[in-house]
């Protein structure tokens, strides 16, 4: 799955107990979320927060097993493969439904994978659907028969899907909320408003009953899902909390049955509780920083190489994270789709001094006279103290003066799209198990590209390592990406994350996996 990683959105205690309060019902799970969700169109958001959401209001072509992570049936209940694995055909389940009770058929996907490629959507993951013949040239307009593009209903309970080139990631990446459909009589009428409770239509095991602005959005059993005989509980609570040590009063309350995240501080303790309730499992991410590298001082290599060597990674994940992450050395997080980058950043603080050269060498010696750097965060507990630990060190090891900027959700969001920052926070959450997903977003038209980042030979070896069939060649081209990418810097890895939550004993049928992927049609609330 791909997503951004999202901060909290803040709400009032007492709102948060009174909602909570009237929630907790037998058949009703309690998430803990986090941010406040941008929207619930799959093809317009980018974020952990709207995918929780996404993937229990949608249901995509193939699905993922939460135990195993492989491809299994979802509207799709069977596909073949061509021989040169370039080919796909699927074969839809007739009895599958939108929530208003049309029938689902190829017709649906065959739009909504157009309106994902339209320029005018302006869909940040409109790449996800490069892997499809002629997506890319579709979507940059160079393209304007949709009938060209490499998919097709052959009838309306089939369709053919022909790539560039060979993906083995492919069954996967469908399972993105990218490529799920929506439908187009509804999303056509209402325009920007379709994703409104009172407008909406979806195809998943549940549908949207409530949206409470910076409350609750609750979602309910639907009723038209072809599966639903094995959905057992009724109603789903999404939660977005600002602070942690509230969701945390909430939880130990039994008013969530999950948490989105545990203060920093709390975190010891949890570990040593014997109750089960506490969380920690392996995720496929990487907690990093973006710098602007279109402006000054972003746009001097040196100073990016500086600000990467200039702390100690090993002092965040020990005293300020402490939930078992490790130091970033690279971007890619190791074993992701077999591919084990090389060691490149420093793990602890023993190239502070090499960062002194390089300051004074970009002619700022002890940092005086660098231009002003803000370190831009979104609103999150942990990302502050993450932050204030980094302007620390700089300030302290490089004598560099940072000021910390702190910006609801959206608002950061836009900033990073606006490049209307100097350094700012972020997280990459694998949307598939493979470097793909995380290299390719420093290509050069990649929407997730926030810092501006452009390199020709990055971006041939991302596409050479997109079409090549050899595995040894092909993570041999991930592997040079990964070093002229740990050479330019528009980055600055910090640690690859954890998952660290607290979920109650009551809940069932949650299965730990990298991608922190819990479709809620398999668990069930039960003592």
């Amino acid at each position: 799955m791909t997503r951004t990683w999202r901060g909290l959105k803040t709400i009032a205690v007492a709102a948060n107990v009174l909602f909570a309060t009237a929630t907790m019902a037998a058949g009703t799970f309690n998430f803990g979320n986090g941010a406040e969700p941008k929207d619930l169109d799959p093809h317009t958001v980018t974020g952990v927060p709207e995918h929780h959401i996404l993937l229990n209001m949608f249901e995509p072509l193939v699905a993922m097993d939460p135990k195993t992570l492989a491809p299994i049936p979802g509207v799709a209940e069977s596909w073949k493969v061509s021989k040169d694995g370039k080919t796909y055909t699927f074969k839809l389940r007739k009895n599958a439904k939108w929530s208003n009770g049309e029938g689902i058929t190829a017709a649906d996907f065959i739009y909504s994978w157009t309106r994902l490629l339209t320029p005018a959507t302006a869909a940040e993951y409109a790449y996800q659907a490069y892997y499809m013949k002629n997506g890319k040239a579709f979507n940059e307009g160079k393209l304007k028969d949709a009938s060209q593009l490499g998919f097709k209903a052959v009838d309306p309970y089939t369709i053919e899907v022909q790539l560039e080139a060979p993906t083995p990631f492919f069954l996967g990446l469908l399972n993105h909320h990218s490529l799920y459909p929506v439908p187009k009589s509804v999303v056509e009428k209402h325009g920007a408003r379709w994703t409104r409770p009172e407008n909406i239509a979806s195809n998943g095991a549940f549908n949207l009953e409530k949206w409470e602005m910076n409350k609750v959005i609750t979602l309910k059993k639907s009723d038209t899902y072809w599966d639903k005989a094995n959905v057992t509980l009724d109603k789903v609570n999404f939660h977005p909390v600002e602070k942690q040590d509230t969701e945390e009063k909430l939880f130990r309350a039994k008013e969530l049955h999950t948490t989105n995240e545990i203060p920093l501080e709390k975190i010891p303790f949890w570990q040593a509780d014997k109750s089960g309730v506490y969380q920690q499992s392996p995720y496929l991410g990487i907690y990093h920083y973006w710098i602007n590298v279109t402006k000054a001082p972003g746009n001097n290599k040196l100073i990016r190489q500086a600000l990467n060597l200039g702390f100690d990674r090993e002092r965040i994940v020990k005293f300020v994270t402490r939930g078992g992450q490790e130091p970033a050395q690279g971007f890619t997080p190791p074993g992701a789709g077999g591919f084990f980058p090389k060691a490149r950043l420093p793990k602890d603080g023993s190239q502070i001094a090499k960062a002194k050269e390089l300051l004074a060498k970009a002619g700022f010696p002890g940092g005086k006279g660098l231009p002003p750097i803000e370190l831009l965060y979104n609103t999150s507990d942990a990302h502050k103290k993450i932050a204030e630990a980094m302007q620390q060190m700089w300030k302290q090891n490089l004598g560099i003066e940072v000021t910390l900027v702190n910006q609801e959700w959206k608002v950061y969001l836009d900033s990073q799209t606006q490049k209307n920052y100097t350094v700012s926070r972020a997280g990459w959450i694998g949307d598939y198990n493979d470097a793909n997903t995380f290299l390719d977003m420093f290509m050069s038209d990649n929407g997730n590209n926030k810092a501006g980042f452009k390199n020709a030979k990055y971006d041939e070896l991302l596409t050479k390592a997109g079409t090549e069939t050899n595995a040894k060649k092909r993570l041999q081209h991930f592997q040079d990406a990964e070093a002229i990418l740990m050479e330019e810097l528009p980055t600055i890895p910090i640690y690859v994350y954890t998952r660290v939550y607290l979920k109650s004993k009551d809940v069932k049928g949650w299965s730990d996996n990298i991608l922190d992927y819990h479709p809620l049609k398999y668990v069930s609330i039960g003592k």
